[in-house]
């Protein structure tokens, strides 16, 4: 496999951005919402200060993830109606948003809530803002909201792949895989169809 995206195939280090931000993701929802009913205690801090570095992880993923995109192109649209193509250029845009939006409102509102910010213990994060108890709220209304507008655009993202593969027969979802994990049709860009230009 290549590490560069080709005409045909996403590359490795797309692949493998891609994964490691959807595992980061889940476990992200699944700690927040685990988190938020522990009764205060020192794992119930630590599990917060692991979910603040996960999530500074996430933004510098996102961010690297949007700058290897920009750097190493996309592969070649698959032939498809105008709409579709639109629809997933579409959520691409918004997905990668979400991905910058969602940690740093939570950047954001634990600055407005007056917390220290390490990553992992190893470095010191500056305030967004100083504290304010409006902002604060502000924030972490936004961040609760963002997270779910993530999950549902996400879903949707996941869904399409899985229509894709199943009822369209596409490469959509192969070749975001590592090559032979699901049977597709050929690895080579299709041409495009005159009836969708």
């Amino acid at each position: 496999m290549t590490w560069r995206n080709t005409p045909a195939r996403w590359g490795a280090v797309s692949q493998s951005l891609h994964w490691l931000v959807v595992a980061v993701i889940l476990f992200q929802g699944a700690s927040a919402l685990w988190m938020v009913g522990l009764p205060n205690s020192p794992s119930k801090i630590s599990l917060y200060a692991l979910h603040k570095s996960l999530g500074l992880s996430l933004l510098a993923l996102a961010a690297l993830r949007l700058g290897w995109r920009l750097h190493a192109g996309a592969p070649a649209a698959l032939p498809g109606p105008r709409w579709q193509h639109a629809a997933a250029t579409a959520s691409h845009v918004l997905l990668y948003a979400l991905l910058l939006a969602v940690p740093l409102s939570g950047w954001l509102f634990n600055s407005a809530a007056g917390f220290p910010l390490q990553w992992f213990g190893l470095v010191n994060l500056p305030a967004l803002a100083a504290p304010d108890p409006d902002l604060r709220a502000l924030a972490r209304n936004a961040h609760e909201w963002l997270f779910w507008l993530l999950v549902l655009v996400a879903l949707v993202h996941a869904a399409a792949a899985l229509w894709h593969h199943l009822f369209l027969g596409d490469a959509t979802l192969a070749r975001m895989l590592p090559r032979g994990w699901v049977r597709s049709g050929s690895d080579a860009p299709p041409p495009e169809d005159p009836r969708h230009a």
